[in-house]
């Protein structure tokens, strides 16, 4: 065969890698509390639920001393206990302050935003439908603050169902981690069934899911494949893959870390589009950009900026006072 019919190999994959991705204010802010209460106080550290929703952030503060427990009864009494970015109903801080435990709080600041409009409307005298999804750590949450207003609603056929005493007093808050699209559906529906509906100061899904789906819609529109890295059990994340395909993705799917990664996925895709959740840390985009360039065609990667994302929160103070009673 002449060198002039020898077949050209194909070039390298493009990966646009979106911007922003990756740890959120709160998440970061949730993780540095748990950092800086094992440094103050040393470990074990006993944190109740785990502090984000990414197996591989908790196995690394496992690996530095967290104890993760599901219930406060598990705490030692008089024992440190940090509360995780979902948030608890009332009813953990009291059974905690009756075990004598020392609380710090790292429930992220926007869901805080959300219990006190839940506790704000009900002492109002309405009836609350939060959007949300049943089990989830946050939901669970925001319901025991109050428990005899709030109705649980996932669907617009589930608005279409509540039986409310007033119509003309609702009012309707959400977990901040759903996809917008969907919230925004539900929203609707609330809005046709019950036009006097009262909604949130400020839209209650948090400013990083929104950027982070913003994202995601950009890069279904030009990848092939999207890939969503982030755990199972995080509900950003999931609700990211969802959002690429309703938005054009060919193929999205949420992948752990770069072990869960199949070369069989790659076969005909030229482009990838490469994101993380909000509670996914950079190394595991990191690792999977690398073993995308490891494929046999290489790899090239182009940021997608789509929002300069700048947001920050403070530690609480309890943990200051923790910082000096560990340096005495």
């Amino acid at each position: 065969m002449s060198a002039t019919h020898l077949p050209t190999a194909a070039p390298p994959r493009t990966v646009l890698l979106a911007a922003p991705r990756g740890f959120c204010a709160g998440v970061d802010r949730a993780i540095k509390i748990v950092e800086l209460a094992l440094e103050a106080n040393g470990p074990p550290v006993h944190v109740r639920h785990a502090i984000v929703h990414n197996t591989h952030v908790v196995a690394d503060l496992e690996a530095k001393g967290a104890v993760f427990v599901e219930d406060e009864s598990e705490v030692p009494e008089g024992a440190l206990v940090v509360f995780s970015a979902h948030g608890v109903p009332p009813s953990v801080r009291e059974r905690s302050a009756e075990r004598g435990l020392q609380m710090l709080d790292a429930t992220c600041p926007l869901v805080t935003k959300v219990h006190y409009e839940a506790r704000e409307y009900a002492e109002r005298g309405y009836d609350i439908v939060l959007i949300g999804h049943a089990g989830h750590q946050e939901v669970i949450g925001t319901v025991g603050h109050a428990p005899d207003a709030i109705h649980l609603v996932e669907t617009p056929e589930d608005v279409a169902a509540l039986e409310l005493d007033d119509p003309d007093r609702v009012a309707y808050i959400s977990q901040t981690t759903l996809s917008v699209d969907d919230a925004n559906r539900v929203i609707s529906a609330l809005r046709e069934r019950f036009p006097n509906a009262r909604g949130p100061r400020g839209d209650d899904i948090c400013y990083a899911t929104q950027n982070r789906q913003d994202a995601v819609r950009v890069l279904a529109e030009r990848a092939d494949l999207v890939l969503v890295v982030g755990s199972d059990t995080s509900s950003n994340s999931k609700r990211m893959v969802e959002v690429a395909l309703d938005h054009g993705a060919p193929v999205a799917r949420l992948i752990d870390n770069e072990a869960a990664l199949d070369p069989a996925w790659l076969d005909g895709v030229d482009t990838v589009g490469l994101t993380s959740g909000a509670s996914a840390p950079e190394v595991l985009v990191d690792e999977v950009i690398s073993a995308l360039m490891a494929q046999p065609r290489g790899a090239s990667v182009q940021t997608l900026d789509v929002v300069d994302e700048q947001m920050h929160f403070a530690l609480p103070a309890s943990l200051r006072r923790l910082q000096l009673a560990g340096a005495q």
